[in-house]
Formats: C-alpha cells, structure tokens, sequence
C-alpha cells in the first residue's frame, strides 16, 4: 500500500460525548485488600509440562513481612512463591489503585475464560496504554534470558507488511482511546527490512509516541541507519542495558555488550535524538549489584537517556521452588538495593505504582474534552519514580520537591469537577492547579507544569518539565509461578497479533506467544524464498553478533 494512501485513524479527535456520559470519568479507587486474600492463577507444572491452561485458586498472604503466593493443583500439588518483597510497601501501593474506564470494544467473547479468551475480552478492564508490535522472532542476538524465542527452532514468525498495517490499524480503533504509544519488538526488530516503513505507517496513522525494543546492536553498528529511523518518525530507542561492566552482558548475553551500547547512545547523540530508555533485566547475582552504577550512567548521559525501566527476571522455564527463590527478585528487593546503592539518596518511599499517574491522563482528558492515555495497570505491576537533575549533575527524588500525595489527589479533584458536570468547572479548575503551588518547593518546576495543563493541555508539552527529569521505572512481568489473573485482567501493555487480537503482555509471554507463532510462522526455508532477505536479515539467522572485545 502507497504511504500516501493511509489516513489516521481515528481521522478526527475522539470527544468525550462521543463515549458516553460524562459521569463515568469520575476518579474513584479500588478498595484497599485484608491480607490474606484469594485470587486465580494458573498451575505451572500443567502449562509448562503439557501445555495446559488450569486455572486455579491462589492465596496473597503476609509471612516474615513478605508478601507470598501460595496455590495447589490436584494433579501437581503446591506452589509457594514469594509476590512481593516487602509487605509494608504492598500495602502503601494499594492505596494508589484507580478504576479505568476500559475498552469499549472488545475483540474476543467470553468463551473459555480468563486466561483464554484474551484478546481482550468484555473481562478485560484497562485500554492500551502501550502497544507492542513484534515484526520478526529473529533476531541478531542468543540471549538464553529472551522471552522470543528466535528461529533457532527452524521457523520464522513473521507478519507481511500487510498483516503489519492492518495490526497498527487494530490498536488505532481501540475505544474509547487509541492506542496512543506503539513499541515495534521481536526478536530485534532492526533485522526487519521494513521497520523504517512500519515507523512511518505508525506516524501517520496517529500513534504520538513510536518506539523500538531494541539490542542496540544495528543502531550501534551504524549511525547513518539510526538517522533513516528517526527520519522515518522513530521516537525512542528502548534498549537492553544489563550493566555498566563486561561481567552482566558475558554471563546473560554471551559477550561483552556494553562497548556497542555505549557506541548506540553517542550515535543517538550525534543524530540529535533524544529520548533512549535502559532496560536492564535485574536477575540476582547477576548484575542486581549494578542498579545504582546504571542510575549513574543515566544521570551522566541525560541529554539522550529519559528513562531507565528495570524489568525483574521472569522465570520461564520449569524450576524448583529452592532455584527460584535464589533467582527471585521482586520489586520491592530492586527498590532497596536502589536505595542502598544510591546511598540512600532515592529512598524505597520515593516510588509510587504506576497506577498511580492514572489521575494525570484522567485531568488532562477532561481538561482537553477528550479521553486520554490512562495509566492503570494493576498496583503490583510497577512501580516508578522520577529524578530531578541539578545544573551540577547532582540528583534528588521528585518526591523531595513535590508533595506528591497532595498533587495527585489535587488532579483528583480537577477531574471530578469535570466529571460531575460542576459549574464553571474550567475556571475552578485553573484557580485550583494555581493554588497548587503551596505543593512544590521548586517554582519553576510548577511553571511548567502549569504551562502544560493551562496552556496546551497535553504531554507534549512538558518536555520544559522533562528535560530536567529522569524516570525511573521497576515492571516484574509475570511468570507461570506468580501468575495472577486479576493482573492480567488490568494490563495496559497490550500485543496486537495477525488474527485480530489485541492480548496483555503477560499472557502473551507466558501462554499465546508458541501459540501464535506456530500459527503465523513457516519454515526457514520458505520463508527465505519468499522474503528474498536482505544481508542484515540473513545473518541474524546464520551469523548472530558476537562482540570482539
């Protein structure tokens, strides 16, 4: 299809009144849990030995001040895991766990069930915050750690450009709110031929935000191929980075990584693209003695990192319960080693869940006259923080010069006014984001804020704000040990895949990818027929990167 052809979609600004009353966009919280409590997950031994999916009873429970996760299975026995590191600091996030206002239009019926008929079903109740898109499972890296498995196994799994198109076209037609961010994955999507073009296509048909999952090895490699992405519309690079020695990359990635990931961010520099987010996968042992080398390395290359999201290993395969709890790492543990490592400058109080900044998007909406992006995953998915950076380097938690509690409850209320239809609701509004001041103890920090909300009224318009932030962010995807179903039914980190479906994260991960693929993919052979690869593509199946040094 000519580029020119594609229209966005949708092609004019989704309204408020075009989604319902007005009354359903009021801010409310879900109610705190009493430990212990019952939720439902799914047996590991069942889904890993056999390929079933049996649903089955967990208990949440507090023990030794840890949160833990206990389920039986009639055939298997039972399973104990721990969920979370810290039990104090599960409790303080349930507190900050908003309601969404969900998809109105889902994709699949209730047929099987949870975890079954994901994609997504009437029982899924958050939109698409992020988007994930893999274009190949291939894959110029062997990463024993990945969750895509690359075509090692002899099949190739991936979407024509055709399938691609109609994809991003799905997650556009999300309501009430298209999915505004779309992140291109695998596999390593830079071996696809055709990612400047699926870049393109994402720009054009309304995604503000595109992104890359990426190794960094081909935008390391070549300068002139990162300035084509970003020419084509590429927003951020969301690159692997497990380290700032040789030592994590030797023993997780099989050769010393870190030179070609030093050499993507200084080709970044030079290209003038500023917006790259670390993702170092935090496995005990490993590198979970690097977290605050990593912040460091942030802060000093902030004129092009943005972000670091620290992601707890997922444990994929069959395990013992006595391996596990070696490898574990939960968020909670992540944050206390962040707070040792950075000698207590950000502190475990600094972090709220990433549910938390629902009221945000909520405001902004209302504020704007239409609904926006929500963050609203399940309080136990993650957890965040931001880094105010000094002209001296020097860095301090934002929850050191914002009230943070009384600022997110203050957008509570500016979005209820709107929400239950009070008089004047637009000046009220402004006259309380003004009276906020008493919340910040830096002012400039609060001019821009303002300029965002009063003036424009939308997330591009904080890049005053952000220039002077890093955020820190902490997801710990599920695994079939910890596997909880009301999670999946609140996640925001949503696949699109060839048949129409749009299915959450974790159980694209953990259940749908072998099945998707085996469905989509085709022998190497045939592929290779049909696809007439390119050079880079040919070697990510035969030659993977090694590094030399």
């Amino acid at each position: 299809m000519a580029t020119d052809e594609i229209k966005p979609i949708p092609e004019t600004p989704v309204k408020h009144e075009d989604t319902g009353p007005l009354s359903r966009y009021h801010v409310e919280k879900y109610a705190a849990r009493e430990l212990p409590y019952t939720t439902q997950s799914i047996c590991p031994e069942c889904l890993l030995a056999h390929d079933e999916v049996h649903v089955i009873d967990a208990t949440v429970f507090e023990e030794n001040g840890k949160i833990m996760y206990k389920k039986s299975c009639e055939k298997h026995g039972e399973f104990i895991d721990i969920y979370w590191g810290d039990a104090e600091m599960f409790k303080k996030a349930q507190n900050w766990w908003y309601k969404s206002v969900g998809l109105d239009n889902p994709r699949t019926e209730t047929v099987k069930g949870c975890p079954e008929d994901c994609g997504q079903c009437p029982e899924h109740k958050s939109h698409t915050a992020l988007a994930l898109l893999d274009v190949t499972n291939r894959c110029n890296l062997r990463c024993p750690i990945c969750f895509a498995v690359a075509a090692e196994g002899g099949n190739v799994y991936e979407p024509t450009p055709d399938e691609v198109l109609d994809m991003m076209k799905n997650l556009r037609s999300n309501k009430p709110v298209p999915a505004p961010a779309l992140q291109f994955a695998g596999g390593e999507p830079t071996v696809s031929k055709h990612l400047p073009q699926y870049i393109r296509w994402a720009k054009q048909l309304g995604f503000r935000h595109v992104q890359i999952a990426s190794n960094g090895i081909r935008v390391g490699k070549s300068k002139e191929y990162l300035q084509e992405l970003r020419d084509a519309g590429l927003s951020t690079i969301y690159m692997q980075f497990d380290g700032i020695t040789p030592e994590p990359y030797i023993e997780a990635r099989g050769s010393n990584l870190l030179p070609i990931k030093k050499q993507a961010i200084q080709n970044a520099r030079e290209v003038g693209m500023e917006s790259i987010v670390l993702v170092p996968t935090v496995v005990r042992g490993v590198n979970s003695d690097q977290l605050g080398g990593i912040i460091e390395f942030a802060v000093e290359n902030r004129d092009v990192i943005r972000c670091v999201n620290f992601q707890p290993v997922s444990i994929t395969g069959r395990i013992d319960h006595e391996s596990r709890e070696k490898m574990r790492i939960t968020i909670p543990d992540a944050i206390k080693l962040i707070e040792e490592q950075t000698n207590g400058v950000i502190t475990k109080d600094s972090w709220y869940p990433v549910p938390a900044m629902m009221p945000v998007g909520r405001a902004l909406g209302l504020i704007k006259g239409g609904p926006q992006l929500e963050l609203s995953s399940h309080f136990a998915c993650g957890m965040a923080t931001f880094l105010y950076i000094e002209d001296d380097g020097s860095y301090k938690p934002i929850t050191e010069i914002i009230n943070v509690d009384a600022f997110i409850k203050l957008l509570e209320e500016i979005a209820n006014l709107y929400a239950d239809s009070k008089r004047a609701a637009s000046k009220r509004a402004k006259a309380k984001l003004a009276a906020g001041a008493r919340h910040f103890k830096k002012k400039g920090i609060l001019m821009d804020l303002l300029n965002a909300f009063l003036n424009r009224g939308d997330y591009d318009s904080l890049a005053q704000f952000m220039r002077r932030i890093i955020m820190l962010g902490m997801m710990h995807f599920q695994d079939p040990y910890n596997f909880d179903l009301e999670r999946i039914q609140h996640c925001d980190i949503n696949y699109a895949v060839p048949d129409g479906r749009i299915v959450p994260f974790c159980t694209m991960n953990t259940i749908h990818r072998s099945r998707v693929e085996d469905k989509f993919s085709q022998p190497i052979d045939v592929w290779r027929g049909k696809h007439k690869p390119s050079q880079v593509e040919e070697e990510s199946l035969s030659n993977p990167f090694v590094a030399t040094d």
